[in-house]
């Protein structure tokens, strides 16, 4: 992840979010209608996901050459599943995810340590905390793939993560025809989107990649 590049959210496995959800089906639970037949769910437990192109890594055994010959280590995340605390002023989010790797170099045991981030994202783009990890892939010797897991953890203030009384009764009162705003979304409201950004929340995770990595996996 680099300063000042947006976050494009990779959507979770229906696995990942069941469990999100499950989580956070309490107080605080708000179902947004976001068009006909279409609702979203929301609660103070932030979004976890992958931004796109931090979900995989590729080393190369000589710098400058980034042809498949040259390929040393590629490596991505997989099957991330969150859980959430929300019983407390502070709420917890942590997401677990594995890693699954590959050398192309099987002579020998190795040990590779990739570095990887977790962010903690309000409103789509301002980060307010951010953490480096590493996790270790063990490769025996003769053995081409490995695997290994890791996780990440975050706080958020439940205050911040909930809407204001007054955001929640503009979203949710009932509009009867021939009312001044019948036929307006409130979701399109300006003052309504800014609390909605605010209050929302991503934990986000990915490997900690270098503007030469990020570039490699954004063309390939």
């Amino acid at each position: 992840m680099t300063p000042n590049r947006p976050f494009l959210l990779t959507v979770l496995p229906l696995a990942g979010a069941a469990a999100m959800l499950a989580g956070c089906s309490r107080e605080g639970e708000l179902v947004i209608n976001q068009g006909v037949g279409i609702a979203a769910i929301r609660s103070v437990c932030p979004a976890v996901g992958v931004p796109d192109f931090t979900g995989n890594v590729t080393t190369f055994q000589s710098a400058g050459d980034k042809t498949v010959a040259n390929m040393d280590v590629t490596a991505s995340i997989t099957n991330v599943r969150s859980t959430c605390n929300d019983t407390s002023e502070k709420v917890y989010s942590e997401a677990t995810f594995d890693v699954l790797a590959r050398r192309t170099n099987t002579s020998g045991a190795r040990r590779v340590e990739l570095p990887y981030y977790s962010a903690v994202l309000r409103g789509g783009s301002a980060v307010q905390a951010k953490r480096i990890g590493t996790v270790v892939i063990d490769f025996a010797d003769g053995q081409e793939r490995a695997q290994a897991s890791a996780k990440a953890g975050a706080f958020v203030d439940r205050a911040e993560a909930t809407l204001p009384a007054e955001i929640r009764e503009q979203i949710t009162r009932r509009r009867r025809p021939g009312d001044v705003d019948a036929a307006l979304d409130p979701l399109a409201d300006p003052q309504v989107k800014a609390a909605l950004a605010r209050a929302t929340f991503e934990l986000l995770v990915g490997f900690q990649l270098t503007e030469e990595q990020l570039g490699y996996n954004a063309t390939r």
